[in-house]
């Protein structure tokens, strides 16, 4: 009683054939059989690493220091600059 027998495995696929019908078991199989390769095809694509693209590293410019000869009136905003 604890394992099947041929009977009921028998009796199982007629039930089977019953509900999906010849015609479609084949068809059925099939679409199984096309999503277990997706499926492993999926896992195979997901083990590989994916090609990081880094970008270029940017040149790095020095920041050029206040002019030595800057006076305060100058940098304060709204002050009247000397046109030469």
């Amino acid at each position: 009683m604890g394992s099947f027998s041929i009977w009921h495995w028998l009796i199982v696929l007629a039930v089977i054939l019953i509900i999906f019908g010849a015609g479609k078991l084949p068809r059925v199989m099939g679409d199984v059989a096309k999503g277990i390769k997706n499926f492993k095809q999926g896992m195979k694509d997901e083990d590989k690493p994916d090609e990081i693209t880094h970008p270029e590293p940017v040149a790095s410019r020095p920041i050029n220091p206040a002019p030595a000869n800057a006076t305060a009136e100058s940098t304060q905003p709204g002050a009247a600059q000397k046109v030469s």
